[in-house]
C-alpha cells in the first residue's frame, strides 16, 4: 500500500512538472471554484501598436523649463471571442521574463490572428494594467479566461514600466491612469472603423479595468481617487508638479474620468502606504470596485494599504478579497515560467520570486481570482444579477457551513461560499461595503 501511494504521488509530481514545462497560462485545477472554468467561446489574440500623441515626456522634464512632449507608444495584446471552428491551442513566443533579457514561450487557448466572432451584441471591454515592472502577459490568464466568457480584453505594455524598458518611476506615477483611459478611447474608435477586426465586436461604453500593483494604483485614479498634494511634491516622485494632473478635486483630474468605465478590479494597489491618498481623495472613487490583496503584502501594505483604500472609498459599492498570509503577488501573476526558476545574472534575485507566493500556489490563486472577477464583471458590466450569489457570502470562508443533501439540494443551514467545492473555501475572506458605509 505504501508503495502504491508513493507511485501515485510520483505520478502526480511528474504530471505537474510536465504542465510547468509547458508554461501554460490557462490551467484550471480540479478544485477550482466554478466560475474559474473557461467559457464556451474559442478565442483569438492579436498584438497592436498605438501611440498617444502630445504626452508629457517625464524622462526629459527639467525644472523651470517648458514641459517636453512626445507621442507615447504603447503595445497592446488583444484577446477576443473568435469565430466558431477556431481551435483551442495557442503559443505566445518570445515573452520576456522579469530579468528583461530571457525570452520564453507561453502556452494558452488563444489562436493568433483568429477570425473574430460576429456577435449580435458587441462585447464589453476589459483593460488590463500590469505592475512596475511588468508586461502585457503578466495577467494573461485573466485575458484568456474573460475572453472565453464574452469580453474583449486589452492588456497594455506600459512604456517606461516594462521589464526591458524600465525608467524613472515618475513616468509610471503620471502615465498609468492616462494610459488606461487612452486605451479605452482607442479601442472605442477602432470598434467604429469599417474593416477593423474590432468593428462591431466590442462596446467600450461598458468597460472594466483590471490593475495590479502600479496598475492597481492607476485603476484607483481612473475610478476617481485623486491623489494628495503631498504626493505631488515628493522628490523621488513625478518631477516639476506633473502629478498634479491627478490631484484630488482638480479640474484636470475630473476631466480624465471616463464615464465609459463602469467597474474596476484593483489587485494590491500601491500608494496608500506612501501617502498618495487620503479620505478626501478616495471619496472621489465613484464606480464599483473589487479589491484583491494578500494579508501579508509588504509592498503595498494591507491594513495601511489595500484595506485602507477599500475602507475609505465610501462613495461606491466595493469588495475586498483577502488571501490570508499571501504577500504582494496575490492572484495576479501567471505561474512562474519554468525558466524563471533559475537564477539570472541580470538581476539579484531569482525571477521566480516576481511571480510566486511563499504560501499559495499560483494556479490556485489565479483560479480564485478568475472566479470572483467573472462574478464581479458579470454583475456590474453585464447586469447578471445572479452573479450576486457568488459575491454575497459570509465574510470568512472558514465560517461557511457545507450542508447538502445526497441529491445535491442545499440544506437551510448551508452557508458555504457559492461555487466552491466542499473543503476548498479556506484561507480567504471577502468583505463588502455599500455606498455610504
Amino acid at each position: 500500500m505504501k508503495h502504491a501511494i508513493g507511485v501515485a504521488a510520483l505520478t502526480g509530481l511528474l504530471c505537474t512538472a510536465a504542465l510547468a514545462q509547458d508554461n501554460r497560462v490557462d490551467l484550471i485545477r480540479p478544485d477550482a471554484p466554478s466560475l474559474a472554468a473557461h467559457g464556451d467561446s474559442p478565442i483569438g489574440v492579436r498584438t497592436i501598436e498605438v501611440s498617444n500623441p502630445g504626452q508629457i515626456d517625464i524622462l526629459k522634464v527639467e525644472a523651470g523649463k517648458d514641459l517636453p512632449r512626445y507621442d507615447r507608444p504603447l503595445t497592446l495584446e488583444v484577446w477576443y471571442p473568435a469565430a466558431i471552428g477556431t481551435g483551442y491551442e495557442g503559443v505566445y513566443t518570445g515573452v520576456q521574463l522579469r530579468d528583461g533579457v530571457t525570452k520564453v514561450d507561453l502556452k494558452g487557448r488563444a489562436v493568433r490572428d483568429a477570425e473574430p466572432a460576429k456577435p449580435d451584441t458587441a462585447y464589453p471591454l476589459i483593460v488590463v494594467s500590469h505592475g512596475y515592472p511588468g508586461n502585457r502577459f503578466l495577467m494573461s490568464h485573466l485575458g484568456e479566461n474573460l475572453a472565453t466568457k464574452g469580453y474583449v480584453v486589452v492588456s497594455i505594455d506600459h512604456t517606461e514600466s516594462t521589464y526591458d524598458n524600465r525608467a524613472a518611476f515618475g513616468s509610471t506615477l503620471v502615465n498609468r491612469s492616462i494610459d488606461q483611459t487612452f486605451v479605452v478611447d482607442t479601442i472605442d474608435k477602432m470598434s467604429k472603423e469599417d474593416g477593423n477586426f474590432l468593428s462591431g465586436l466590442v462596446n467600450a461604453d461598458d468597460t472594466g479595468v483590471i490593475g495590479y500593483s502600479m496598475g492597481g494604483y492607476g485603476a484607483v485614479i481612473t475610478a476617481g481617487g485623486g491623489v494628495t498634494q503631498a504626493s505631488t511634491e515628493y522628490e523621488w516622485g513625478a518631477p516639476a508638479g506633473t502629478l498634479e494632473v491627478h490631484l484630488a478635486g482638480s479640474d484636470s483630474h475630473e476631466a480624465l474620468i471616463d464615464p465609459r468605465i463602469k467597474a474596476a478590479v484593483s489587485v494590491a494597489p500601491w500608494g496608500m502606504n506612501t501617502g498618495f491618498w487620503d479620505a478626501t481623495g478616495l471619496s472621489g472613487v465613484r464606480i464599483p470596485m473589487f479589491f484583491i490583496a494578500g494579508s501579508d503584502d509588504d509592498v503595498s501594505g494591507y491594513e495601511n494599504g489595500t484595506k485602507a483604500i477599500f475602507d475609505l472609498s465610501t462613495n461606491t459599492d466595493r469588495y475586498l478579497l483577502t488571501f490570508e498570509y499571501a504577500n504582494h503577488n496575490a492572484g495576479a501573476p501567471i505561474p512562474a515560467p519554468t525558466e524563471a526558476w533559475q537564477p539570472s545574472e541580470h538581476i539579484d534575485f531569482i525571477p521566480f520570486d516576481h511571480y510566486a507566493d511563499a504560501v499559495w500556489d499560483n494556479t490556485r490563486m489565479n483560479n480564485i481570482t478568475q472566479h470572483f472577477v467573472t462574478a464581479f464583471f458579470g454583475q456590474y458590466l453585464k447586469g447578471d444579477n445572479e452573479m450576486s450569489t457568488y459575491l454575497d457570502v459570509v465574510e470568512k470562508s472558514g465560517d461557511g457551513v457545507y450542508a447538502v443533501e445526497e441529491d445535491g439540494t442545499l440544506k437551510p443551514e448551508h452557508t458555504y461560499w457559492a461555487g466552491f467545492p466542499n473543503r476548498t473555501a479556506k484561507g480567504l475572506s471577502l468583505m463588502r461595503k455599500s455606498k455610504g458605509q
